[in-house]
């Protein structure tokens, strides 16, 4: 299995001993994931929480299909992000992180999209498993529509709004924002866009294999939350 390893030295509190938690990220989705570099800022929440909680976190980015069944077959212990919606049997810690998905595709197709059920007739790409994650109007367009799509890799989703070859792409504006700096070689990236709010606010959590990992997990949440620190690492991404 490949995997990125890294070492996070945990703290004691909640009067824990540090034991190993094999926690899986997806791929490279900055700002809230730097593959590779341990930073982002879901990254550094969930690391932060495990490390309040007593876990000395080994993490793995992998894409999220595969960190899903990775999940189910007992070979990590948790995953993030990830939401109640999955699909997969876990056990789901409270919030940590909520993402605001839309709908965009480039302004010059005059595209009319009124609705999730809208995009029916177009082409769509959107992140591994959004089918499941963003709620069940959404899986029944993927589900029927032959021209949707899933990236495992975030930038792919860039290059194919700008290039033309895809109607829509779904996703956090945020992320697509960041990977424009990645792909203005490649694609033009100065192309006006059109963005459809067409989603509610995605509430992402961690899932555990483990209900007292899982509960340890929440508690060193609330106790990061409590002492300033979620906050401040918010704001070390305030300009993402």
């Amino acid at each position: 299995m490949r995997a990125v390893w890294v070492a996070v030295v945990a703290c004691f509190s909640l009067g824990a001993l540090a034991e190993p938690l094999r926690l899986g990220f997806g791929t490279h989705k900055p700002p809230y994931i730097f593959e590779g570099q341990a930073r982002g800022l879901e990254y550094d929440i969930v690391v932060a929480a495990a490390a309040a909680a007593g876990f000395q976190v080994q993490v793995h980015y992998l894409p999220m299909e595969r960190l899903h069944l990775l999940l189910r077959r007992g070979e990590i212990d948790a995953i993030a992000p990830t939401n109640t919606l999955s699909g997969v049997p876990a056990y789901y810690s409270v919030p940590h992180l909520t993402y605001q998905n839309e709908a965009v595709a480039l302004a010059s197709r005059g595209l009319k999209i009124d609705s999730i059920a809208d995009l029916g007739q177009y082409s769509v790409s959107a992140f591994q498993r959004a089918r499941y994650l963003l709620g069940p109007a959404f899986q029944t367009m993927a589900e029927s529509n032959p021209a949707y799509r899933e990236e495992a890799q975030q930038i792919a989703r860039n290059r194919l709004l700008y290039s033309g070859r895809i109607d829509v792409v779904i996703g956090d504006r945020r992320i697509l924002r960041y990977f424009n700096h990645e792909v203005y070689e490649q694609v033009d990236v100065s192309q006006p866009l059109t963005w459809y709010p067409l989603f509610e606010p995605t509430h992402y959590q961690v899932g555990f294999r483990s209900r007292e990992q899982r509960d340890r997990f929440d508690q060193g949440l609330a106790q990061i939350r409590a002492n300033g620190e979620y906050a401040a690492i918010e704001q070390r991404y305030a300009l993402y």
